[in-house]
């Protein structure tokens, strides 16, 4: 959620920001409706203070005897009384009218995004590993259902497209990365693990801008919870609502839970496999800083998110993404890109993002600073570290063996009771 304030101090600034990520200027319709705002407030405050001193002006005129004065003092205030109400309502409109349209306005990019239209414009950042030299790979998929481990078809007859059902030694293995990713964050990376909820309510949605905008790309349950389209949600708005103590910050927190996307906007996508399904598993990264640590608290996470994968062995790359391939909040985002063999290219496997007061201003999360000045809006940064599902792809992929079987990457070992290769079952 952006500040009025800023827009109609730096207006050309605000269009500016807005046309990097190919939009038109919105700042002369957003002054004209928060002028409206002005007037209606002051033509209020006018009114409301006539009607205070009228009040009074009745006690004199009674205490003078001016028994006219006082009749007519009396049926201003009553008028008043009517017309007040009426305006306070015109208040109220207008108020939600810029509220909503401020709601449907993303985030501004920092300086040092790229420009840029879509993926195409992504800049490389770094590599870091090599490919494996496989013969003829297989995808993750075909592995899983040659071992007899994933099991789509049973999925689609319960559950429809976009589900598996994991087996054995593989549904073993989705569970081993997630506890060897949430042990590495909270034992070496500083963060808290949580167990959040993972049915939420509106405002939860609308904290970190999942809603109004992306509605149709969400699940929403009869009894009015939406279920959560990544721990984000969740972990974000632990502090909605919340005055910080300085000291506090940085707040990170991190969970493994399972997530749920409608991917609307996705069809013929990615439709067979574990890539893009409805329900999926997430370990989840988020931080809570003051503006000054903020980018400094980016750099971290990505590295953060990036040791899963140098642990686990996985050839990858990051990505700064441009303008035009921004998430909705974001003010800059990064992505690790994990080399799959069997599509032979790199695809994403965490976004890491900061956000700045953004999502912070939707919640009113704030911190006090140390100075004893007033209160201040916390900036906020997520970060997949990393994507389970997709995590468990390129594991399959990356240490399938010529006889069918895949190897068990050695920091994985020990969360799978010591074995080193998932073959077939006899």
């Amino acid at each position: 959620m952006h500040d009025i304030r800023l827009i109609r101090d730096n207006p050309e600034m605000f269009d500016r920001g807005l046309a990097r990520r190919g939009l038109t200027p919105q700042s002369p319709r957003l002054i004209a409706v928060d002028e409206r705002r002005r007037e209606i407030i002051g033509r209020l405050q006018v009114m409301q203070e006539r009607r205070n001193s009228a009040s009074k002006e009745v006690g004199q005129a009674k205490a003078q005897k001016d028994e006219a004065r006082a009749e007519a003092l009396i049926a201003e205030v009553a008028q008043l009384k009517q017309d007040i109400p009426v305006v306070e309502f015109e208040q109220k409109a207008i108020e939600e009218e810029l509220h909503a349209t401020l709601a449907e306005i993303p985030n501004i990019p920092l300086e040092d995004v790229p420009d840029g239209k879509d993926e195409s414009d992504n800049v490389e950042l770094r590599r870091v590993g090599e490919p494996r030299e496989i013969h003829d790979p297989r995808a993750h998929y075909e592995l899983g259902e040659a071992l007899g481990l994933i099991d789509f078809e049973a999925a689609a007859r319960m559950s429809g497209a976009r589900f598996a059902v994991l087996k054995g030694q593989v549904a073993r293995l989705e569970r081993a990365l997630a506890s060897f990713m949430l042990d590495l964050h909270t034992s070496e990376h500083g963060y808290t693990e949580v167990a959040p909820p993972l049915l939420v309510r509106d405002e939860a949605m609308f904290g970190t801008a999942q809603l109004p905008k992306f509605a149709d790309d969400q699940f929403r349950t009869s009894f009015d919870f939406w279920l959560i389209p990544t721990a984000e949600v969740s972990l974000t708005n632990l502090v909605r609502e919340q005055i910080l103590p300085e000291e506090e910050l940085p707040l990170r927190v991190t969970a493994g839970t399972p997530c749920f996307r409608a991917e609307a906007g996705a069809a013929g996508r990615d439709t067979r496999g574990l890539i893009r399904q409805h329900q999926f598993t997430k370990v989840e990264l988020v931080s809570v800083t003051t503006p000054e640590k903020s980018l400094e608290e980016h750099e971290r996470m990505l590295g953060c998110a990036e040791e899963v994968l140098k642990r686990l062995d996985l050839p990858f790359r990051t990505m700064t993404l441009c303008t035009g391939d921004m998430g909705f909040s974001s003010q800059k985002t990064y992505d690790i890109e994990v080399w799959l063999p069997a599509q032979n290219t790199y695809r994403e496997i965490s976004s890491c993002s900061v956000c700045g007061d953004f999502q912070a201003r939707r919640m009113n999360a704030r911190y006090r600073p140390a100075d004893s000045k007033g209160p201040r809006f916390v900036h906020t940064l997520n970060g997949s570290g990393v994507a389970v599902g997709r995590a468990l792809v390129a594991v399959l992929e990356n240490y399938q063996q010529e006889d069918g079987s895949v190897a068990i990457p050695t920091a994985l070992q020990p969360y799978m009771g010591g074995l080193e290769k998932i073959e077939r079952a006899s």
